[in-house]
């Protein structure tokens, strides 16, 4: 019986310990496959927060991208959120015309850095502190430019220019040939391969007389580089590589929509009548930055147009009776200087067709005419009509920008009180007035007219950083009684205020106006007594008894951020440490 009892404990051991090695065996292969589980999915959790906090990173970039590119209020420091994620982007001024964006991702502790930089286009940029149009400029009893001045009109009074003075030779009001007007029916692409790198469109001009400039209907795929024009003789039905005379078409003048833009030629060639002659745009080549003309179907009876490539083989277009559209001008009015001051010390030169009774500190660079201290020196040729800095196309695409804001009905007023407010276009008038404070967010388009008085200020919003601001009024500027302009509060920012009006008051300024760039290519600016602007551009320009442009130096290479061509564009974009 006892052995029958030892044999069961035995035989129960034995049966515990199997059921113990099971249950371990069971355990560990449990084991086996529950830990490479975990280590998935805690691995799997670690990707997905790098990957959302990577995701995260792209998104704060992108939004202060856009917000900068749109001219939209951005601090420099901005944090997003997302439940419990977040992203922080910081935007660093590396100099006036670029900019680095960088944003940290940060999900459940896992962080991932993005970094992108941006930089302005060409832009728009004022290489005068005066710059008039055929309407010249007239000076008054102690006024005073510190800078130089470019006119394509005269220049007359008695005050005194601290730089040089330049009075060309301009074009004719109305051109002696043109084609073109409306919607193109065809478009000619050109700078995009060898073969259709260039385009040229042939003419025949009524009358013999010299040429001053050309008037081309263009637009831009991309960021392509400056345009030649030239005046060519013909050669067989083509164009030879006799050149009349030439000049440059900066990009920075061309949007990616259809407008005229002007070429003055740095010399005045006489063409003769009846005789056949070719405007050659010369282009760059790249399959993704080019240029396309307007043109429309045998809609030009003195010429016909070809592509190819200068001093190479010219061929027909595509459709071969296509002529460009475009606006020839010839004559024009001679340069004349008289009854200022230029220069200081020995320095600051005269340059005009005529040059009378005027006291040149530098040298007196005419072909006649009698000034005060100085002979004519003729080595030089006459100066001839330089383009506007800005084109009607640039305007229009800033009103594009405004208007993108959303449109205010009817008239803005803002009296006693601060408000912050762009990209906006207001169908009305826009008046800032008693110790009122407008801080400009973005582009804004005024339909009606822009009345700035009674200590009123008008600053660009801090985002803006080293860039420039736009007010675009279709009416007529009045800016008096203390009015202020002030940029973003980072040295070489400004406003510019624009009229498109051809009035003969489009913009008149009753004070020193502070940082601000006045600017009316079809009217008349008036600076009255006392005074002054950083920059001053008009089709005429009258300043007044003791009124002072002192020009700064930033404003060649200013960038106007919101504008078509002085717009950010992305140079790098990555991750990094």
């Amino acid at each position: 019986m006892k052995n029958i009892m030892q044999m069961k404990n035995q035989k129960g051991s034995a049966m515990l310990i199997a059921v113990f090695f099971f249950m371990f065996i069971s355990l560990a292969i449990v084991l086996t496959i529950v830990s490479p589980a975990a280590r998935d999915l805690r691995v799997a959790s670690t990707r997905y927060n790098s990957q959302q906090s990577y995701f995260l990173a792209e998104s704060g970039v992108e939004d202060a991208y856009y917000r900068i590119k749109n001219s939209r209020q951005i601090n420099t420091t901005e944090t997003l959120v997302l439940g419990s994620s977040t992203t922080t982007t910081t935007i660093a001024d590396i100099n006036s015309s670029q900019k680095t964006i960088a944003a940290i991702g940060d999900t459940g502790s896992y962080q991932r850095n993005v970094t992108m930089s941006i930089s302005t286009g060409v832009g728009v940029s004022f290489s005068y502190g005066v710059q008039t149009g055929k309407g010249g400029f007239t000076m008054s009893n102690g006024s005073s430019i510190v800078g130089s001045i470019y006119s394509n009109g005269s220049i007359t009074g008695s005050g005194s220019i601290s730089g040089s003075a330049t009075s060309a030779n301009s074009a004719s009001l109305t051109s002696n040939q043109s084609n073109g007007s409306g919607t193109p029916t065809y478009d000619i692409t050109f700078g995009n391969a060898n073969a259709t790198q260039d385009f040229a469109q042939s003419f025949q001009i009524s009358t013999t007389e010299v040429v001053n400039k050309v008037q081309l209907y263009v637009k831009k795929v991309g960021s392509p580089s400056n345009l030649t024009v030239s005046i060519v003789t013909d050669t067989s039905g083509s164009p030879s590589t006799v050149v009349k005379t030439s000049g440059t078409l900066s990009a920075s003048l061309i949007s990616t929509s259809y407008g005229w833009v002007d070429v003055p030629f740095s010399t005045t060639p006489q063409l003769d009548a009846g005789t056949t002659y070719w405007i050659v745009i010369d282009a760059a080549t790249s399959t993704s930055n080019y240029y396309k003309i307007g043109a429309n179907n045998n809609g030009y009876a003195n010429g016909s147009s070809k592509i190819g490539q200068y001093s190479g083989t010219w061929g027909l277009n595509s459709n071969y009776t296509a002529d460009a559209y475009f606006n020839l001008y010839i004559g024009g009015v001679m340069g004349l200087i008289s009854g200022v001051t230029i220069g200081t010390g020995s320095s600051g030169n005269a340059y005009a067709h005529t040059v009378n009774s005027s006291t040149i500190r530098g040298t007196n660079y005419c072909q006649t005419g009698t000034s005060n201290n100085k002979a004519c020196n003729t080595t030089l040729a006459d100066p001839v009509e330089v383009a506007m800095p800005i084109s009607d196309q640039n305007i229009l695409d800033w009103k594009d920008i405004a208007a993108g804001g959303g449109t205010t009905t009817g008239n803005y007023t803002l009296n006693s009180s601060t408000a912050t407010l762009g990209p906006k276009k207001i169908t009305g008038n826009l008046t800032v007035t008693n110790n009122a404070t407008l801080t400009v967010s973005g582009t804004i388009w005024v339909q009606g007219n822009l009345d700035v008085s009674n200590n009123a200020t008008v600053r660009l919003a801090t985002g803006y950083g080293a860039s420039e601001g736009v007010i675009i009024v279709d009416g007529t500027v009045s800016l008096g009684n203390n009015a202020d302009f002030a940029g973003s509060g980072t040295s070489g920012s400004y406003i510019m205020v624009l009229s498109t009006s051809s009035s003969t008051s489009a913009i008149t300024v009753g004070n020193n106006a502070g940082a601000v760039i006045l600017y009316a290519q079809n009217g008349t600016v008036n600076i009255s007594n006392n005074a002054g602007a950083k920059s001053v551009s008009g089709y005429m320009i009258n300043l007044g008894n003791n009124s002072t442009i002192t020009y700064d130096s930033g404003l060649t290479n200013a960038n106007f951020s919101s504008g078509p061509s002085g717009s950010y564009d992305i140079t790098t974009w990555q991750e990094t440490q």
